[in-house]
């Protein structure tokens, strides 16, 4: 390190002392166990009666949350419930019938039906096996589950169990012939050339054992599975068929973190994930067609477009790129409620085409509905991922289907007729649509959106065919609604800018007002007046609107100082009026501008919230636009709230901690100082999932990941660096920073600093961790930021 470095440091401790002074806020006081701050309600559900709302709390100041219960009859007493009545309680689950008077679930291996008028449970069918997927069929005295991966039938009136398939896993043991080898068959075959009353009783035998064989009952049909996983097993409505997802992960090679503080004093290697461009992963979907007794799988290679190259191709005009079939993963079967029409949702492997198809059950061929291709990636609100996840049903004509498609470059509900293939768009407008699903009485959609503005979450209503969607929730800032079973009420969990979640309820109407259920907030976290940043936009050079969160400094201590901070994970959002996940930065940002510091957050390219060309302007370049973003950001600070072009200092973590290195490696002349946490620093390193979608395949986009890599750029470190990692990071491997560590010694380079965590994973849990690494980040911009 130069000795400016340390002197630089020894003078942060001054500062460290002057500063403390003028907040009441300190690093050991908010990164410590968040405990202090009081406890917030979190996975909030309903019991199957509508009667109580139960959540995760701890009220009792617990060492972990417990659930905890809020009956309607009496909404001001919190209950905690005990441990035995928890394995008793009947959470609302389970599929409804079609009438919606019955749900059918399963408990374990206990086949269950609720009648929904009486709210009384009966148990039908106890098996050896643990029962998943239960689901009324077409004629709804029969009741399809699945267990120990076969598919089963019960009959409600007569009690009759029967089983449709016969599946098993690994291969079929083949018997041996003992005459198999070259000499055994040699002498049997001289033997009876030779002796002629040998051959005719071996004859003999054989037509004994054909007419025997002829009048067995031929042996039952099984499918062996292979090296496959089976998933998704389900029974269509008319129990005709029975489709599975056979899931084969792959030889890919994992990497291993090594862990070398192991209680056992040994260092323990984990195993972990595979690298980008190493995925063998094959899914794909099967029928088991029940009066055949046979299983076929489903066809994709007529989709449309199935062979489509990549754009990016043109950049490589010197390689020979052959148009071939490209892999897909094919989704579960959707069946209508008549048993009538499936559909399936496809995806490429390389996540360019998304295919909405109709399954002829019958033989496996598909006929495509609906395509989505995005030359960058399929992604977005209600899409999915890979094996599905996203939007997608029957409404119940049982000829329409719905999705969500980016069609209009922001995640919008969708209606198709399946008899027609006529498509209309049920919301538009420059917003997102998400979590949409049907009433009970199946005339209309209940939906969350950001249509008044992407810093907001609200909940709707709207009729089943389109139309003016009623806004139910109304308090600023972020509304996560849990209906009732019977819909006639809804439970909120309600947050701000600078209040954390707390429990609310109302009636299921807009009129209606929303009480405060829990308040949750330490006295001592409710006596600091945190603050609401403001949530602004500033023109980015490309002149593009860029959202950010904005935090001023009182006039009287500005030290014309300024922090960047860049959040995580890429597409995550975190310019909005709701509380944040990074809780913690929130404080520090707090501290900081007690202290003095201007400090902006924003929402840089590939951010959630704003559609997809936000969400894809980082395509084939991490660190160019959501790089540029910042530079950006800080000109802005510069111009308008007297910042001193010399004192902005950057930090973040994993995806910013990555942003963070680009800016001191790319930018060193907007960017004093700057702490990277957590961070990518190669590309080709991370895993497959998330990257492949961004930059491609490595061998075959090289030119993606080198432009975007920041170990690359490592020679243009001028400013002030802090590395902070866990090394037992089983996400971004700390080999990472290692590798980079090496690269900054052999480039000569003197004004950098490692803090390593030997406890910690991607994200730290202990407070002592949390402590030490943003006291080194305080330590840094105080340091490196207020001597000039």
């Amino acid at each position: 390190m130069t000795k400016s470095f340390f002197l630089s440091l020894l003078f942060s401790v001054l500062f460290i002392n002057l500063f403390a002074q003028q907040s009441e806020l300190s690093v050991e006081k908010i990164m410590q166990d968040p405990k202090w701050m009081g406890t917030f309600p979190s996975n909030v559900k309903w019991d199957q009666n509508s009667k109580g709302i139960y959540f995760n709390y701890n009220k009792d100041a617990d060492p972990a949350d417990s659930l905890y219960r809020i009956r309607l009859a009496s909404p001001k007493k919190i209950e905690k419930v005990s441990w035995t009545e928890e394995k008793n309680i009947d959470f609302a689950r389970g599929t409804y019938n079609k009438s919606k008077t019955k749900k059918i679930y399963s408990k374990g291996n206990t086949l269950i039906i609720f009648d929904i008028k009486s709210g009384k449970e009966t148990e039908l069918l106890q098996f050896p096996k643990n029962i998943g997927r239960p689901n009324f069929l077409a004629n709804e005295d029969w009741i399809s589950f699945e267990a120990d991966n076969n598919a089963y039938i019960y009959s409600q009136e007569s009690g009759i169990l029967k089983k449709l398939t016969q599946i098993k896993s690994g291969e079929e043991s083949k018997k041996k012939d003992p005459k198999s080898s070259d000499k055994s068959s040699y002498l049997e075959a001289e033997n009876l050339k030779l002796l002629s009353v040998v051959k005719e009783r071996e004859d003999k035998k054989e037509t004994t054992k054909e007419i025997r064989e002829g009048r067995k009952e031929k042996e039952a049909y099984t499918y062996y599975t292979g090296d496959s996983q089976i998933s998704n097993l389900q029974v269509s409505p008319d129990a005709k068929y029975v489709t599975f997802t056979l899931f084969n992960r792959g030889k890919s090679d994992a990497t291993i973190v090594p862990n070398y503080i192991d209680a056992s004093s040994y260092t323990k290697d984990l195993n972990t994930r595979s690298k980008v461009g190493d995925d063998e992963t094959k899914v794909e979907l099967a029928i088991y067609n029940i009066e055949k007794d046979t299983v076929y799988k489903v066809q994709t290679s007529a989709l449309p477009g199935i062979k489509d190259l990549p754009d990016y191709v043109k950049d490589y005009p010197d390689k020979e790129w052959e148009a071939k079939e490209r892999a897909v993963i094919t989704s579960q079967a959707y069946f209508s409620d008549n048993g009538q029409h499936a559909i399936v949702n496809i995806r490429s492997k390389d996540n360019k085409d998304r295919w909405i198809a109709k399954l002829d059950l019958s033989t496996g061929e598909l006929s495509t509905l609906d395509r989505q291709r995005d030359e960058a990636w399929i992604a977005g609100p209600g899409i999915g991922w890979s094996m599905g996840g996203g939007t997608l049903g029957w409404l119940p004509d049982n000829k329409h289907v719905y999705f969500q498609s980016e069609a209009t470059g922001y995640s919008h509900l969708y209606l198709l007729d399946v008899t027609n293939g006529k498509k209309k768009a049920l919301t538009s407008g420059s917003y997102e649509v998400f979590d949409p699903f049907l009433s009970q009485d199946q005339k209309s959609w209940y939906l969350t959106s950001s249509e008044v503005g992407p810093g907001e979450r609200h909940f709707y209503k709207m009729p089943l065919m389109g139309g003016k969607m009623e806004q139910l929730t109304s308090m600023t800032g972020n509304n996560d609604v849990t209906l009732s079973p019977d819909e006639k009420h809804m439970a909120i969990l309600h947050s701000y800018s600078n209040q954390p979640w707390e429990l609310y309820y109302k009636k299921n109407s807009a009129k209606a007002e929303a009480v405060q259920l829990t308040s949750g907030q330490s006295d001592v976290f409710k006596s600091y007046n945190w603050r609401d940043p403001q949530l602004i936009t500033f023109k980015a050079e490309d002149g593009a609107q860029v959202p950010a969160r904005l935090y001023l400094p009182e006039a009287s201590v500005n030290n014309n100082a300024a922090v960047i901070f860049v959040h995580g994970a890429g597409y995550l959002q975190n310019v909005h009026k709701w509380w944040s996940s990074y809780f913690r930065e929130y404080m520090f940002h707090n501290l900081l501008t007690d202290l003095g510091y201007t400090v902006i957050d924003i929402d840089y390219r590939g951010s959630a919230g704003y559609g997809r060309d936000w969400r894809t302007g980082i395509y084939r370049h991490m660190g160019g636009k959501d790089l540029s973003d910042q530079v950006d950001g800080a000109k802005y600070l510069v111009e308008n709230y007297g910042v001193d072009k010399n004192k902005i200092g950057i930090y973040g973590g994993s995806y910013g901690g990555f942003i963070t290195l680009m800016a001191l490696f790319n930018e060193a002349d907007t960017f004093t100082s700057g702490a990277a946490l957590r961070s990518v620093t190669d590309w080709a390193h991370y895993n497959h999932g998330y990257t492949s979608n961004i930059l491609n395949e490595p061998f075959n986009d090289p030119i993606a990941y080198e432009r975007s890599s920041p170990i690359y750029f490592a020679e243009g470190l001028k400013g002030n660096l802090l590395i902070a990692h866990g090394m037992v990071d089983v996400n971004v491997h700390f080999q990472d920073v290692v590798r980079l560590a090496q690269r900054l010694i052999e480039l000569g380079k003197d004004n950098w600093e490692m803090a390593v965590y030997p406890a910690e994973d991607h994200g730290f849990i202990e407070p002592s961790s949390w402590t030490d690494e943003y006291k080194r980040i305080l330590k840094l911009f105080n340091s490196t930021l207020l001597e000039h």
